[in-house]
C-alpha cells in the first residue's frame, strides 16, 4: 500500500488539505483512498446494533453489507495496536488504489509531511521531529526540510506523487 500521511498540531487543517488532495488527484484520474487514523478509542460500531452484539458475542470480524456501502469492523487482537501490522491488516482492501493518504500517525516510519499554519500559534513539528520530510503551509517558515505551498493543491499532489516514486 503506497501511503503518504499527512500530520499536524489540532486544526492545522489536515482534513482540509486531504479532501483538496483527494479531488485533485481523482480529477486526474487516480484512485485514491483514505484512512483517519485517531489514537482516541471510539466506538465505531452502533452500540444496541446487530453488527455490535456479533462483535461484542465474540465474532473475530464483522461485516456490514447494504447496496451502497460495506464496512468492515475488526477488533485488534492480543492487544495489537502497533499500527504497522493494521495497515498490513486493510492493505488489501486499499489493494486497487494508487495512493492512500492517511490523516494522522506521528509514530509511523512512512513517508510524511506536516501541514502547518501560523494561526495554531504552536511551532511545527517538524522542528523536533526529523522523520518528518516536508512542510505544508503558505505562511513564512524557516525550517531545514522542504517547504511546500499550500496553496497550489495540484502542484502538492504531484509533489507527493514524485515523493511516493522516490520510495
Amino acid at each position: 500500500m503506497k501511503r503518504i500521511h499527512i500530520v499536524g498540531r489540532k486544526n492545522s487543517g489536515k482534513t482540509t488539505l486531504i479532501v483538496d488532495l483527494v479531488r485533485e488527484l481523482t480529477k486526474n484520474g487516480y484512485r485514491v483512498g483514505t484512512i483517519k487514523h485517531t489514537h482516541h478509542h471510539h466506538e465505531l460500531d452502533t452500540p444496541g446494533k446487530d453488527s455490535h452484539q456479533h462483535r461484542k458475542a465474540g465474532s473475530a470480524v464483522v461485516g456490514i453489507l447494504s447496496p451502497g456501502m460495506t464496512a468492515v469492523f475488526q477488533p485488534n487482537e492480543n492487544g495489537v495496536t502497533e499500527s504497522i501490522d493494521r495497515y498490513e491488516r486493510l492493505a488489501p482492501m486499499y489493494a486497487d488504489c494508487d495512493i492512500v493518504l492517511v490523516e494522522g500517525n506521528l509514530q509511523t516510519t512512512a513517508f510524511k509531511v506536516e501541514v502547518w499554519r501560523s494561526e495554531v500559534t504552536e511551532a511545527p513539528i517538524a522542528l523536533q521531529d526529523a522523520s518528518i520530510s516536508a512542510v505544508v503551509t503558505d505562511d513564512a517558515v524557516d525550517l531545514s526540510i522542504p517547504v511546500w505551498s499550500r496553496s497550489n493543491v495540484n502542484r502538492l499532489a504531484q509533489l507527493l506523487l514524485a515523493a511516493l516514486e522516490r520510495g
